[in-house]
Order: structure tokens, then C-alpha cells, then sequence
């Protein structure tokens, strides 16, 4: 893993989040076998790679070859009176490149740097000029805040020259604008430097752009303004005044309309410097706009970006993964034509199951979060074709695609407008951001930041490019099987695989096995690495000139788990509540395999205190049963659910899970009258009752006399329903019997689930 430190626009990348999708697949015998599918961008991100690209698509190929050209910016300044000390760049903001030659504007202390047959000069400041820069407090607090992530405020980290623009003349000469407590912008002849312009109201040059007549405009900060000066760098003058903060970039378009990116509002203006006027062709969701380029004549690309997008402190996936891609006419009949000697690898097609679920989509990020390019028609309509939770620096231009410098993961993605296929064709292991970017020939430019460095991107592949996989989890240990690709390999290439194992879900633990010997992939390889939960494999991928590269779009791993007894997590036993179901018992449980076998059930009961069971339902396939309680004697039960893999297994392999239920009472008898006596007055009875039942709680007592449809609510003398046994004192008015002479007193007994019982007690009452 890579260490890096985030800079200047104190902007941090989102991480985006994927998915692996793992099939299991039926295999009727004693074990199920699992296939892992790597088969999208999404998945492929969660490994890693050295000199690969991952592709929209989902796809797995060699990135192009890159040589770091310069990565010590430290020039040797002699002087009468000594050494010089000189800061290390943080940032190259800036690439022209011109015949032989690469210049790079850098931060912080404003330094132009010219790199020409592998030597690095520089030629701004001129030492004559720098009037000494010895090292003290201030120097190297500008240079920290460069990197200080929390910085949003541009003056505060501004303080010292910076160039952020560079463009050449008419004629080749190298224009650079210098930013700082005041800015110019200077001209080069030969090693020579004058300043050509330097505004008495701006403090930065963001951009400077020329067109075909050679007038140069430039974009300045803090107040937003547009400048215009002559082919000759003369007759500045001021042709548009936003009310934004800062104009961070330009393009010029045809009929010689400018076009301006502002900071704050992130708007893109359109502006005619004849008339010195201007209109919005589009207000971006974003606050900034850091770069805009012409595809064409008409096709203005503009990178909408948002300091936001680092504030976020839950990461946010930028985008979902789409089925299918737009449709794009080609003609090109290398595109289509078979490559001769190319070896076609395909993956052995398995039943995806209907309730295996597709990755899921999670929450949405938020327009903030993310930074887009913005495809911009001249009438003003806007397609967003592409977007990533990463800050964009920089977009150019190569066979009409766009190439996109992002930060803080310090990648470069190349884009194509029309099929909107995306690629990140570079990566520094070392740079966070990647913040400018030339093309020249056939060759691509990159400055990074933090640390500042120069590299160049040939045309051809890299010769060996690296893919390293996330773990593959199988949830127990493992035998691991074969790893098949689907896969284009050109003759001349290869691709090389090797894996390893382990129990433990960290791939820099210790006891994980060793690397397996790389084998070369021509069909499905065995991966010979020991049994383990988890397994990695690194794909080498290879090319023999550099012109082809194998094409890898998906990857898939099998493992097998050794048979394992499934397991009943939860038996409940709850007596249903409908008066329709009275005395029916709702048997409910869950279960699960590690094998994803087809589990089926066996349901027995036997009464406490007793040992042997007795069946009640066998093969049950749905996960709860109806038992009728009034079919057994009144008592505690339990009940034992059995679960059995055999439906995916034989007779021999098959195995067995089982959980045992909390007692549960089947009560269908009511209470009864203990014990109870009569004592007869002159003027009432009082019937005494002992009520007991065998395992419920007493729920209820009433009585009539002589069958009164009014039935009469007692209470337990101690005035509480809550035990098996309770005492109720029921006393009766003369007034209430009648006339003297023999009633019938009937009590109704109920326990709590409710079954009742009824006694009757005769009485003769005496008159007066």
C-alpha cells in the first residue's frame, strides 16, 4: 500500500465502493462447490495493480509504460557568496512542452523548471534574480500549508510566487504567470525573462490561453477578472469583470469566443471580447470549474469540482455500475478485425441462482461529493459523462480522448466522450494528485503534487503489468479449486497466475502460505495453495512489444467446503390465539447451512421427564408446523427440531442439526373445585371455594343463581390472579335467592389460557 499526503486545495478523493458477487452452484453430492465471478470495475477496484488498467467495463489490461523523469527538483545554485538554499517544489501546476523540451511551473516560491536531454534546469528565478532565499520560518510554513488539507482559503496559502498557467506565444515563446502578493505575467527569450503585464488588482494568474491571431488571455484571482493583451503582450486590456472570486480557467472557441471557468459559483462563461460582454453558458452543481478544453470545434469539455468532495467524512460511491454501454459507430477495421494468434479463454457457465441478489446500490452521493466533466453544446446543453469521488486538477486531450488528473489517489483516467468508456490508465504509487498534464506526439506529460515529480507515458504497454486480487472469503476453510479467465491474449503475450491461503482476514498477517509458482494461464488452472477460508490470486499480465496487451474481463475461483451439519438456530413453541385454533401450537424455527444444501425438517415431542421421543411430522420443507395439542394429555412438553441436509447429499454424507424447545404447558383441562364448604345465615349464604388447577394460573371465577343470565365476577381473596390455587369467599342475599326455600348456586371456573369448568352447589334458603 501506498502513502500519501494530501495537498494544496486541501481536496481529498473518495473511496469507491464495490461489490463481488459469489454464485453457488448445485452439486448433489456431499459438498457444494462456490464460484467467486470478478467480472466489473467495481470488483476488480478492491485489489490492487502496478502498471494495469482497470476499465469501465470491468476489464483487466496493461497500462502504458511510464518513466518518472524527474522527482529531484533541488538545482545546484553556485554563488560568490555560497550556497543557496532552495525549497523542494510541493506541486507542478503546469506543462508546456515544446520540441525537446519540458517546462514545469511549480509551488511554492514560483519556480520554472526546463527539462531538455535528461537535464533539469531552472530558469526562473535566475539566481541573479532570487536575491537569496535563505531558510527561515516563513518559507516553511508556506510550504506546509501546501500540503495541509484542511486549507481553503486561498490567501492563506498563496503567500508566496507560484505559477499556476504556462502557454506559449504566437511564435514559441514560453509565457508563464507568476502568483503571489502581487502577479505579472513574464515572457521568455532564450534564458531571458521580462515581465510583459502585471495587473495593479489581481494577486494570481489561474490560466492563460492564446488564439490563432496570438492574443493571449488571461484569468485572474481574486476578483474574477479576464484579460486580453495583443500577439505582442501589449495593450492589456480588461474584458470581462465576474463576480466571482477567481477565474480558474479558459478556452478559446471558434468565431473567437472565449470561455471562462469560475471559482465559487462554478460557472462557465461565454464571453465576446469584441463587445466585452459575456453570458453563462452553464451554472455546474459544483463551486469550481479548474479546467475547460475544445474537442473539435464545438465540443467544450468543462471539470466541475468541489472542495466537498474531501469534507465528506463517510466516502460515497461516485457512480453505480450500469448494464451494458452506449452504442458507438466505428468503422475501423483494426477495431473489428480478429487478431491473428490471439488466444480466446472463455469461463465455464454456471446456473446464477434467482435469489442470489445483485450488488447493492447503497446511498447515492450527493452532487458535492463528487466532481464531473461536463460535455457542453454551444447552445448550452449539458450531458455529465463522467464523474468520480476525486478532485479534478487537470483534463487534456489525446486521440480525441479525454485524459483526466485526479487527486488524492493520484490518478490519471482516460475517457471517451462518445461510448463514455472509462479507464485509469495511470497511477503514482508515490503522488497524490495528479495536477497537470501535456500531450506531445505520441507522448503524455504528468506533474504530480505531493511529492512533485515529472513523468512521461509512452504510447506502447507497459511490458508486465501486476493484479493483485482483494481475499476471497469462502466462510470456512477450503479446498480451493480452479481459477478460470475470459480472456483476449494476443499471440506474443501472456498471462501468469499465482495464489496463496490463509485463515485470516488480513493479508499482511504472517501465517498466510507463500506465493504458489506463477503458471501461465491458457486454460483453468488448478490453484495449488493449502486449504483456507481465505485465498488471493495475482495475475501477471505480459506483453512481448509493447503494442498488444491480453484483455482479461473476468475472473472466476471455485472452492469447495467439506461437508458441515446444518444448524437450527431457533425452535418456538407459541400457542395460536384465534378462537378457530384453539389448543393449536404454532412450531416455528430457523436454520441455515454453510453448504447452502436444501435443508428439510423432522419434528418429535416427548413430555418432560420422560427420555424417548416420539415423531410427530417428518420431511417438512417449510420452516413452521401446526401441532394440535388436544391430540396429547395435559403436561409440559418439549419439542425437537431436527434439520437434515440430505436432499443435497447421499445416504453416506448426509448430516443432521437439531434443537430442543423451552417447555411449553398443553393445558386443555380446567380448573377444579378443591375444597369448598357452605354456611348459611338468617339472611344470606356464603359459599367458600378452594379452585385449583393442575397447570395454569387461575384466570377467572364467576357465579348465578337459580341460572341467571347475569353472571357475577368474584375475586380471590387475596385479590390477585396469579397462582394454580386460589381462594374465593362468594356471599348471597336473601334478597338476591329469592324466596326461602332451595336455589341453585353455579360457578363458572376458567384458568388463564382459557378452559373452564362448572359446578354447581344446592342451598336452601331460610326466611325469616
Amino acid at each position: 500500500m501506498k502513502d500519501k499526503v494530501n495537498v494544496n486545495c486541501g481536496l481529498i478523493a473518495a473511496v469507491v465502493v464495490c461489490t463481488v458477487l459469489s454464485f453457488p452452484a448445485r452439486s448433489g453430492l456431499a459438498v457444494n462447490s462456490k464460484i467467486t465471478r470478478h467480472s466489473s470495475g467495481a470488483d476488480f477496484l478492491k485489489g490492487q495493480t502496478q502498471d494495469i488498467v482497470i476499465g469501465s467495463q470491468g476489464t483487466l489490461g496493461l497500462g502504458r509504460a511510464a518513466e518518472v523523469l524527474v522527482e529531484e527538483f533541488r538545482v545546484a545554485c553556485d554563488s560568490q557568496k555560497g550556497a543557496k538554499w532552495e525549497s523542494q517544489p510541493w506541486s507542478i501546476n503546469s506543462i508546456v512542452v515544446g520540441g525537446e523540451a519540458v517546462f514545469a511551473g511549480t509551488s511554492p516560491n514560483g519556480g520554472i523548471y526546463k527539462y531538455s536531454l535528461g537535464k533539469l534546469t531552472r530558469i526562473y528565478p535566475l539566481e541573479s534574480k532570487q536575491g537569496g532565499t535563505e531558510p527561515n520560518d516563513a518559507n516553511e510554513a508556506a510550504c506546509k500549508l501546501l500540503v495541509d488539507a484542511n486549507a481553503v482559503e486561498t490567501e492563506r496559502y498563496l503567500s508566496n510566487e507560484h505559477v499556476f498557467a504556462m502557454a506559449t506565444d504566437v511564435v514559441g515563446r514560453l509565457l508563464a504567470g507568476i502568483s503571489g502578493v502581487g502577479c505579472r505575467l513574464i515572457r521568455f527569450k532564450g534564458q531571458e525573462a521580462e515581465t510583459v503585464f502585471e495587473p495593479n488588482d489581481a494577486k494570481y494568474i489561474f490560466a492563460i490561453a492564446v488564439d490563432d491571431d496570438g492574443d493571449v488571455y488571461l484569468g485572474t484571482g481574486p476578483e474574477g477578472k479576464v484579460y486580453r493583451l495583443d500577439a505582442f503582450c501589449k495593450d492589456a486590456e480588461l474584458i470581462y469583470d465576474s463576480r466571482d472570486k477567481n477565474i480558474l480557467s479558459l478556452a478559446i472557441g471558434k468565431e473567437g469566443y472565449v470561455y471562462a471557468g469560475s471559482d465559487s459559483r462554478g460557472l462557465v462563461y461565454k464571453i465576446n471580447p469584441r463587445t466585452k460582454t459575456a453570458t453563462v453558458l452553464y451554472d455546474s452543481d459544483q463551486p469550481e470549474i479548474t479546467a475547460l478544453l475544445f474537442l473539435g470545434q464545438d465540443e467544450l469539455y468543462a471539470a466541475g469540482t468541489s472542495a466537498e468532495v474531501v469534507k465528506a467524512e463517510v466516502k460515497l460511491p461516485s457512480k453505480l455500475p450500469s448494464p451494458g454501454r452506449p452504442e458507438v459507430n466505428t468503422e475501423s477495421e483494426e477495431d473489428t478485425a480478429a487478431i491473428v494468434g490471439e488466444l480466446k479463454l472463455t469461463i465455464a457457465n454456471t446456473n446464477k441462482r434467482t435469489e442470489d441478489k445483485p450488488p447493492s446500490k447503497g446511498k447515492a452521493a450527493k452532487p458535492s461529493q463528487v466532481s464531473y466533466i461536463h460535455k457542453i453544446t454551444p447552445e448550452g446543453f449539458v450531458t455529465n459523462i463522467f464523474s468520480e469521488a476525486a478532485v479534478f486538477f487537470c483534463i487534456a486531450e489525446e486521440n480525441n480522448k479525454l485524459l483526466v488528473g485526479t487527486g488524492n489517489d493520484g490518478q490519471l483516467f482516460t475517457v471517451e466522450p462518445g461510448s463514455e468508456e472509462e479507464a485509469i490508465i495511470y497511477e503514482d504509487e508515490q503522488a497524490s494528485q495528479i495536477t497537470a498534464a501535456a500531450v506531445f506526439g505520441e507522448e503524455v506529460y504528468l506533474g504530480t503534487a505531493n511529492p512533485a515529480k515529472l513523468v512521461k507515458l509512452r504510447k506502447v504497454f507497459a511490458a508486465e503489468g501486476t493484479y493483485t486480487s482483494e481475499l476471497i472469503d469462502a466462510g470456512q476453510p477450503a479446498k480451493w479449486g480452479k481459477l478460470q479467465i475470459e480472456a483476449d491474449i494476443p499471440q506474443g503475450s501472456k498471462v501468469m497466475v499465482a495464489c496463496r491461503s490463509g485463515n485470516v482476514d488480513d493479508i499482511n498477517d504472517s501465517t498466510f502460505s507463500e506465493w504458489s509458482e506463477l503458471v501461465e494461464v491458457s486454460e483453468p488452472i488448478q490453484l495449488q495453495c493449502p486449504a483456507g477460508r481465505f485465498c488471493q490470486y495475482k495475475l501477471i499480465l505480459r506483453s512481448q512489444d509493447g503494442q498488444q496487451s491480453p484483455l482479461i474481463r473476468e475472473v472466476a475461483v471455485a472452492n469447495t467446503i467439506p461437508n458441515l451439519a446444518p444448524k437450527v438456530e431457533e425452535v418456538r413453541v407459541k400457542l395460536e390465539e384465534a378462537a378457530d385454533k384453539k389448543g393449536i401450537f404454532e412450531i416455528s424455527y430457523k436454520a441455515k447451512d454453510d453448504n447452502n444444501d436444501k435443508l428439510i425438517y423432522k419434528m418429535d415431542f416427548r413430555k418432560v421427564g420422560r427420555n424417548n421421543w416420539i415423531e410427530l411430522e417428518d420431511e417438512v420443507e417449510e420452516d413452521s408446523f401446526e401441532w394440535d395439542g388436544k391430540t396429547v394429555e395435559d403436561g409440559r412438553y418439549e419439542v425437537r427440531v431436527t434439520a437434515s441436509d440430505e436432499r443435497d447429499n447421499n445416504t453416506e454424507t448426509r448430516l443432521f442439526g437439531s434443537r430442543i424447545s423451552e417447555p411449553v404447558v398443553v393445558d386443555n383441562t380446567g380448573p377444579i373445585v378443591a375444597r369448598y364448604s357452605i354456611e348459611k345465615h338468617n339472611k344470606s349464604v356464603t359459599l367458600k371455594l378452594k379452585v385449583s388447577d393442575q397447570l395454569s394460573a387461575i384466570g377467572k371465577v364467576d357465579y348465578t343463581v337459580d341460572s341467571n343470565a347475569e353472571w357475577k365476577g368474584a375475586v380471590p381473596d387475596d385479590l390477585v390472579y396469579d397462582t394454580t390455587e386460589e381462594d374465593f369467599t362468594v356471599t348471597i342475599e336473601s334478597a338476591a335467592g329469592g324466596e326461602p326455600g332451595e336455589h341453585v348456586i353455579s360457578v363458572r371456573i376458567s384458568d388463564d389460557i382459557g378452559n373452564t369448568t362448572y359446578k354447581t352447589f344446592e342451598v336452601n334458603v331460610i326466611g325469616e
